[in-house]
């Protein structure tokens, strides 16, 4: 498994990196393309949902559209309905449990959910667009979440974050990761090739207390977003989202942290 995981990581690296470090918006275009349509199939078959690939293709075909007129497309509007979704009607749910798969409400919830899919790569475009480094530091932010999480949970996890839908998650652990991301993106402003990632500008835009905020904001927002496609997974009885990246499970098992974050994130960094 473990052999599985590390060669699709590779593969997916080198793949990614090239493209990031090329700059260039059309090879980029083609690759996220590819990755939100795979996104957008697992959430149509997570919800249960008639002719998910015919679906997927119609979200795909309109976010291709939307790519090549990306400049005249306003976005913060979207990125703002993103954040209202999740805090009004996503992150409730997390405590009031969801629809059954074959109520009203559950096409309904299945709508949003693949709004805030479709935000959160039209703030990978927008990101990108402004610099491939802007995006990579914003989704490092969530990387050092998880990751300072999973090792905080090992050393130190005894009280349940959310039993009933991660059995894993501690509070030790969420508080792990949040402390990693504070040190390591404050650490990182006084690195001068970091000076244009997205914790040096927001400390130096709007101070401590706001950079403190903001970190704390978004470190909460990636565990909302795995927690609720956790909730989604063990609705319908799956353990991954798809099979689609050989010992990761499917794409919504990789992004599904960034998926609130992403929009958050690219809103914050228009707020100048």
């Amino acid at each position: 498994m473990l052999k599985t995981r590390v060669i699709t990581a590779l593969i997916l690296l080198a793949i990614l990196l090239p493209v990031l470090y090329s700059a260039n918006f059309y090879a980029f275009s083609v690759v996220v393309l590819l990755f939100f349509g795979a996104a957008i199939w697992e959430c149509q078959r997570l919800f249960k949902k008639p002719a998910p690939l015919f679906m997927a293709g119609l979200w795909t075909v309109f976010f291709a559209y939307l790519l090549l007129h990306l400049n005249n497309f306003s976005s913060p509007l979207l990125f703002a309905l993103c954040c209202a979704f999740w805090l009004f009607r996503l992150v409730p749910m997390l405590y009031r449990g969801l629809p059954d798969v074959t109520s009203f409400s559950n096409g309904l919830l299945s709508a949003l959910y693949g709004i805030t899919i479709f935000g959160c790569f039209v703030a990978i475009a927008v990101l990108f667009q402004s610099s491939p480094l802007l995006l990579l530091s914003v989704m490092a932010i969530v990387w050092v979440a998880d990751i300072g999480a999973y090792f905080a949970g090992k050393a130190f996890g005894k009280h349940k974050l959310a039993p009933a839908i991660s059995p894993g998650k501690s509070w030790e652990g969420a508080i792990g990761g949040w402390l990693a991301v504070l040190l390591l993106s404050y650490a990182s402003t006084y690195v001068d090739v970091l000076q244009n990632t997205f914790a040096a500008q927001i400390l130096e835009r709007k101070g401590v207390l706001i950079f403190v905020a903001v970190m704390t904001i978004l470190s909460a927002a990636s565990v909302v977003g795995d927690l609720f496609e956790s909730c989604l997974k063990r609705r319908v009885d799956m353990k991954d989202s798809s099979n689609l990246l050989p010992g990761h499970g499917g794409v919504l098992d990789r992004i599904d942290a960034l998926i609130p974050v992403l929009p958050l994130a690219a809103l914050l960094d228009l707020w100048r």
